[in-house]
């Protein structure tokens, strides 16, 4: 792991009291109570989709706390849902976690390490109330993957990636699909029928209703909003009835849903007494997708890509206790950042020892120097194709430094260099969102050199990504592919798992649920290789994988907001 440097960055009213160990005690004369810390993510916001980057979406509640707050303006997430989380709970980066492949699907048997701790677990040692509202995703197949064994004493939302918004009907493919709303570890069937946004807003206002202000609370609202499936109440539909572009009216309908909610949020705040000592922070969990709604523009690519549309977001914090309000911050900030830094104002930042992470809170509250000064934004060995040849990858293209078949990317200072397959690199303007016969034709296409496989961009001077500069700055692309080799040095092994057919919701009484570790499991071998032998025959067959589609579109068609 690359060498970190510590800071130690006092802030009068609100320490980071980064070498304090241990819990706050707030009765000491001259100690301030730690705050309270409020972390918004919603899904698949893109980055051209809030109201203060000159979207046509209204979020005026969101608009009003960064302007009231410190708007991120270099801030960057990971492309794809669980790689974020994974790192805001974690503190590190996904080579370190094992997690460097896509998502955690919902059949697979892999989740967050369990050695490593995470950000609840570590503010809760600290003296902290910590509940969870939303989208977890960070896998689920044992009972101590679950958020309330991960340091959240409750927790109410969805294990999976996504489902219906209404119903909780959460489908792995055309063949695995089952019910996902829980309440703690229980399904919460009795909730079908809330729209998701208003449901974990409701159960939010009733946290901050019953906390007791003298602890200090932690909540994370992990909005599953705008993800798809595109659904809205039709409240908030009539906002947009001039909206011609169909997945356009319903993504932004979701998002003024979720703008309404984050202003409910925060009255409630105020109404508790919360509001005066607490510190909120939101942040997008990648860029948005195109195909579904979302704008990037005018950054380059979207959601699944290294594109600065597919991993720089929407980002502010929003304080009482900001010393600057009202400004703009371009200070390199990650999203593995928060780990530390919310640590750091809770007074329970031992070290940054194993942490990838940076507290940033000085940068953001005084504007302080940033201690980040480059992302790794991933390795992921499994993505290389096993067919291409090292000796173009390696040899000619990577300098025999790095094989640039490998899908990675970098950013040092103002340098971000790209290797592998990166994902679509298209500019997508609003006008041009999928809609009617001619849809793609008003995209701006660059199409890559047969064999292209690094990318060299100054992101300051270019932050759309229109000038690659490999090939007339080679010096640049080798220091670079050094420091991707030295990352990869302290990598562990990437674990991707294959789905276990034993995850089936139709095994578990029609719910999304963990199915390994479970007590008594072991007595019930035999039971349970029966059982997996008899999905195994029906995944195999092609009238019941017929049957199972069918199913699926059934429940897709259950609400005529549902794409």
């Amino acid at each position: 792991m690359a060498p970190r440097r510590t800071s130690i960055i006092l802030l009068g009213g609100l320490g980071c009291m980064c070498d304090y160990d241990g819990k706050v005690d707030s009765k000491k004369v001259g100690k301030p109570r730690p705050p309270h810390l409020i972390f918004i993510m919603v899904d698949d916001q893109g980055y051209g989709d809030i109201g203060y980057h000159g979207s046509d979406i209204h979020t005026p509640a969101l608009d009003q706390l960064a302007a009231e707050g410190v708007k991120l303006e270099n801030y960057y997430v990971q492309p794809i849902c669980s790689p974020s989380r994974s790192q805001l709970m974690t503190g590190r980066y996904q080579i370190h976690t094992g997690l460097q492949h896509s998502i955690i699907r919902p059949r697979q048997p892999l989740c967050l390490p369990p050695d490593i701790p995470t950000l609840p677990e570590r503010l809760a040692e600290a003296g902290y109330a910590t509940h969870m509202v939303g989208k977890w995703h960070l896998g689920f197949s044992r009972p101590n993957c679950l958020p309330t064994q991960r340091g959240f004493q409750s927790f109410l939302g969805t294990l999976t990636g996504s489902g219906d918004h209404f119903s909780y009907q959460s489908c792995d493919g055309a063949e695995a699909c089952g019910f996902d709303l829980h309440d703690g570890s229980r399904p919460a069937w009795e909730m079908r029928g809330n729209y998701s946004t208003l449901l974990y807003i409701q159960r939010v206002k009733k946290i901050l209703q019953s906390h007791d202000s003298r602890t200090p609370l932690f909540l994370y609202l992990s909005l599953q909003a705008a993800h798809t499936p595109l659904q809205a109440p039709d409240l908030f539909l009539q906002h947009y009835n001039t909206q011609g572009n169909r997945q356009r009216r319903h993504y932004a309908a979701m998002l003024s849903c979720l703008d309404e909610g984050v202003a409910q949020l925060v009255n409630e705040l105020k109404t508790s007494g919360l509001y005066q000592n607490s510190v909120l922070i939101y942040s997008s969990d990648n860029g948005g997708q195109p195909l579904s709604g979302g704008s990037n523009w005018p950054l380059r690519g979207g959601k699944g890509t290294y594109w600065e549309g597919g991993i720089r977001a929407v980002g502010f914090v929003h304080s009482p206790l900001l010393k600057r309000k009202g400004i703009v911050s371009r200070a390199l900030i990650h999203v593995s950042d928060w780990y530390p830094t919310l640590l750091g104002l809770a007074g329970a930042l031992r070290s940054h020892l194993n942490l990838d992470g940076h507290n940033v809170w000085g940068s953001i509250g005084q504007g302080l120097p940033c201690p980040r000064t480059e992302i790794l934004f991933n390795i992921d060995p499994v993505s290389r194709k096993p067919g291409e040849p090292y000796d173009k990858a390696l040899v000619l293209n990577g300098f025999g430094i790095w094989d640039t078949a490998v899908r990675a990317a970098l950013r040092v200072g103002d340098w971000k260099l790209l290797t592998g397959n990166v994902g679509d690199g298209d500019w997508i303007p609003p006008q041009a969102l999928p809609v009617g016969p001619e849809r793609w034709q008003k995209l701006e296409k660059r199409r890559n050199k047969l064999g292209k496989s690094v990318w060299l961009f100054n992101i300051s001077a270019d932050p759309y990504e229109r000038f690659d500069l490999a090939e007339v700055r080679p010096k640049v692309v080798k220091h670079l592919l050094v420091r991707l080799a030295e990352y990869n040095h302290t990598a562990v092994m990437a674990r991707n798992p294959p789905d276990d057919p034993m995850a089936d919701p139709e095994l578990h009484g029609g719910v999304w649920s963990p199915w390994l570790g479970l007590e008594g499991q072991e007595e019930n071998k035999k039971d349970d290789d029966a059982k997996k032998e008899k999905i195994l025959k029906v995944k195999h067959c092609k009238l019941c994988k017929l049957r199972a589609l069918f199913k699926k579109v059934g429940s897709r068609l259950e609400r005529k907001r549902l794409f």
